[in-house]
């Protein structure tokens, strides 16, 4: 009965870890310490709830403008001048779920045959736009030795005759990884040649420990060719208020909200309000928060040295490693067995492309002590090995 399309689409990895983990502890097993969401475990901050209180006071629960209202694409716009260097205005920017931004602009762009080109590894939801939409990905091996960085000489090898759009994340959802600046110029640089989109996922821009973010549409000639994604579901700890942007040229923005007026209509009205408050208000949160994830990374990589079948480069951006594992088995297996023998969640490398195989993800998105125990079940769970 379902669709053709369907076929070519697997259902999300990490939100498949997460539901048996929610199962196992319904069904009463509650020692579970989960390394497998992208969630940071801390509290929105109250400046922002407050907002949104106060919104649902003045009973602002109504619809808004299908693009979102003017005060917070007046804020994202401002924002993204300011932090990201993006020359936008207001109507260049609409209000929607990061991911829902990433959908709309496959469909919007990409059509039945066009290849679209991947980091690898990469989130598994860009594969899934990219079908959906009657795409063909085109991964590009992101490796080790270049600490999972997509260069332009890997990108240029991968354009041909029906290459439509690049897709960037940096930082980056599995690795960790964080572009240079030189990287960008020269993808900006062949997506000038070849007359090519770009799709920019920066919903981890704030979380950077070493280096400097750079967003590609700040380069010259690159705002008309460019969706520029972002949100604040990681920045800000508000992972199920739902709501993000998308800025992009006019022509472009038009499309993503006739799209947005026949699936949401317009993001939830007091989500908006309150987002206002997070981008306007006070940012001292989000340098806390940022601090306590370098700390976390130092903590994890010091545990993980300390497993001798797990290696792993020093991320410096995110919140994640992407450790291979020295063990003759799937990244199926092994995320079952870790969870199976030391209730461990962690997410199998191979649901964030081809080259995923033989590694995990581990999320470091959660409390020290969860750390240093989970880590440490780990290590015992794979000397049993």
């Amino acid at each position: 009965m379902a669709a053709k399309r369907m076929d070519s689409v697997p259902e999300s990895g990490t939100v498949r870890i997460a539901n048996i983990v929610s199962k196992l502890k319904q069904d009463g097993i509650n020692d579970i310490i989960s390394f497998s969401m992208g969630e940071p475990d801390f509290s929105t901050p109250d400046n922002i709830t407050d907002a949104c209180k106060a919104s649902l006071d003045r009973h602002f629960t109504h619809y808004t403008p299908s693009a979102g209202i003017p005060e917070l694409r007046r804020a994202v716009a401002e924002r993204s001048r300011a932090q990201n260097g993006i020359p936008c205005a207001p109507a260049n920017v609409i209000i929607t779920p990061a991911k829902q931004a990433i959908f709309m602009g496959m469909l919007s762009l990409v059509d039945e045959g066009d290849e679209v080109i991947l980091p690898d590894p990469c989130w598994g939801t860009y594969e899934a736009c990219v079908r959906l939409a009657g795409g063909v990905p085109r991964y590009v091996s992101s490796q080790s030795g270049t600490e999972f960085r997509m260069t332009p000489e890997a990108v240029a090898e991968a354009i041909g005759p029906k290459t439509r759009m690049i897709v960037l994340n940096t930082p980056c959802n599995p690795t960790g990884a964080v572009m240079n600046r030189e990287e960008i110029r020269g993808i900006a640089d062949l997506a000038k040649d070849h007359d090519l989109m770009v799709l920019s996922d920066e919903v981890y821009e704030r979380i950077i420990f070493e280096g400097e973010h750079t967003s590609i549409a700040s380069l010259d000639g690159m705002f008309d060719r460019t969706i520029t994604v972002n949100g604040v579901s990681k920045s800000y700890a508000m992972t199920g208020w739902r709501l993000g942007w998308a800025v992009a040229p006019v022509s472009v923005i038009k499309h993503l909200n006739t799209l947005q007026t026949h699936s949401l209509t317009c993001c939830v009205s007091f989500v908006q309000e309150a987002v206002v408050e997070a981008l306007n208000g006070p940012q001292g949160s989000v340098a806390d928060m940022v601090d306590e994830f370098r700390a976390r990374r130092e903590l994890v990589m010091r545990c993980l040295a300390e497993i001798p079948t797990l290696n792993c480069n020093t991320p410096h951006g995110a919140f994640y490693l992407f450790p291979t594992f020295d063990h003759k088995m799937s990244s199926v297996d092994m995320a079952a067995y870790l969870l199976e023998e030391a209730h461990v969640a962690v997410t199998p490398g191979s649901v964030f492309g081809p080259s995923g195989e033989g590694r995990i993800r581990i999320s470091y998105a959660c409390s020290r002590k969860d750390i240093v125990d989970g880590m440490s079940r780990i290590k015992d769970a794979l000397a049993k090995l």
